[in-house]
């Protein structure tokens, strides 16, 4: 069941994803695989370059991260914040592993950025706006921090129709652990910002101008519903966190069901599951 209040919500947040950042870092390999295009054209319509002093919200493990800091290179600046402080620890020794001095870390809710701290070039997100509770806030957050002319530019999930699989375990998943089906589109969901139109209008509500959103197709190639699923337990932690109560028999048999309506989308070549992100992109007006 959701929390009562934001703040117990994002507790609940901060602790599941502290509890899934090994899980989420091990697996970077197949986020890589999964989001290396959508998360360059990301970078590209904020229009990161060489120099440039760039904000990170919901940054995770870093795996965009190090992409951000390779584009601003030495001269640049990379700040990477996320809710979670044992997930963001992955990403500080993943940048110091990679030699990229140039980023730093600090744990930061995206509702509350960097009190006092402005001046960004560019600010991204790539699939974290859609689970703060209060998302246009989180954007009034990212306008502030930018200076005039800086861009912001996130990736979130599309409308529900469109990311069936997300579908499957969120319904599954509340079904096995006794929950009303959730409404996709309550604030904090993974798929809360899909409706046509939302994320634009929020991006405008902020304050910025020059807003355009794409949709971008992304589907998860594995070999088997099972790997996949073994992607999700191990790192997605928004599902982890629902079957969280059940005992292990109980958990295992959700699984299972999951596993058995995934399997809807094995090819003979291998399974794909369909998703399709929405990248929104705007500025902060020059006057």
């Amino acid at each position: 069941m959701t929390p009562a209040s934001p703040e117990q919500f994002k507790d609940a947040v901060r602790q599941a994803w502290d509890a899934s950042a090994s899980g989420w870092n091990q697996q970077t390999p197949a986020i890589r695989n999964w989001l290396a295009a959508p998360t360059a054209t990301l970078l590209d319509e904020a229009q990161i370059g060489p120099g440039m002093r760039v904000l990170d919200i919901a940054a995770g493990a870093g795996d965009q991260t190090l992409d951000i800091a390779r584009r601003v290179g030495e001269g640049g600046r990379v700040l990477a914040t996320d809710i979670s402080p044992a997930i963001l620890q992955f990403a500080s020794e993943n940048a110091r592993g990679a030699g990229l001095p140039q980023v730093q870390t600090q744990v930061c809710d995206a509702e509350d950025l960097l009190p006092g701290e402005t001046g960004f070039d560019a600010a991204v997100c790539r699939l974290g706006l859609m689970l703060c509770p209060n998302p246009l806030g989180a954007l009034r957050q990212m306008h502030r921090v930018l200076r005039p002319g800086g861009h912001a530019a996130v990736l979130v999930f599309s409308e529900p129709q469109r990311n069936p699989c997300i579908g499957i375990l969120m319904t599954t998943a509340c079904r096995h652990a006794g929950l009303a089906p959730r409404d996709p589109l309550t604030p904090g969901g993974l798929l809360s910002l899909g409706k046509p139109g939302l994320l634009q209008d929020y991006f405008s509500q902020a304050g910025f101008t020059d807003v355009a959103t794409e949709r971008m197709q992304a589907p998860f190639q594995l070999p088997s519903a099972r790997d996949y699923l073994h992607f999700v337990r191990t790192s997605a932690s928004p599902i982890v966190q629902i079957l969280g109560h059940l005992n292990p028999e109980a958990r295992e048999a959700a699984w299972a069901d999951m596993e058995e309506q995934l399997e809807v989308f094995q090819l003979p070549e291998g399974w794909e599951g369909p998703n399709e992100l929405l990248l929104a992109h705007g500025m902060r007006p020059l006057g």
